[in-house]
């Protein structure tokens, strides 16, 4: 008599990161499901803290790299010392006099918190996205995601978005 084995395959994540629409910073629906195939930078954004300087890397690590095999998604956020005051207007305006950010800016949402925006919670929460736990501590911390929408690292906000460890990434 053969025997059967039964084999359960638990997986953590509850949503799939292809499946969220959010709005950007222009007020239009941007569909995460048009991303892939693509490495993704997501990264949350200030426009008056001591990172805000960032802005210029990441738009230079986008017209590096940014096209069919990666793009950076920024998402204004005013969590951390009210550094984020401005409206989606006033953001936008700033981001592209100052730093020239032509990379896909999203509307300004909350990171961390009772409203943090439901991108973030997957980001951030194993039991969402299958690999790990994080809390956003401050502006301009880096979630890396792969071409098949995986979580694959959380780089702190000291980092800088030209340092190798993300460019080798981009790379690869």
């Amino acid at each position: 008599m053969a025997s059967l084995i039964f084999v359960h395959v638990i997986s953590f994540s509850q949503s799939d990161f292809y499946d969220f629409t959010v709005k950007d910073i222009e007020g239009k629906n941007f569909e995460f499901s048009k991303l892939k195939g693509k490495k993704v930078l997501i990264v949350n954004t200030a426009s008056k803290c001591g990172f805000t300087p960032q802005y210029e890397e990441l738009q230079n690590l986008y017209e590096k790299y940014g096209g069919e095999d990666f793009t950076i998604i920024g998402f204004p956020a005013n969590n951390f010392l009210k550094q984020e005051p401005g409206t989606n207007e006033e953001i936008k305006l700033f981001c592209e006099q100052n730093y020239g950010v032509t990379f896909p800016m999203m509307a300004k949402i909350s990171v961390k918190g009772d409203d943090m925006h439901p991108v973030y919670k997957w980001l951030t929460e194993r039991s969402k996205n299958g690999i790990m736990d994080s809390k956003v501590s401050w502006n301009f911390q880096k979630y890396l995601i792969n071409e098949e929408g995986q979580l694959v690292d959380m780089v702190i906000p000291k980092i800088k978005p030209d340092d190798l460890s993300i460019v080798s990434w981009i790379t690869q």
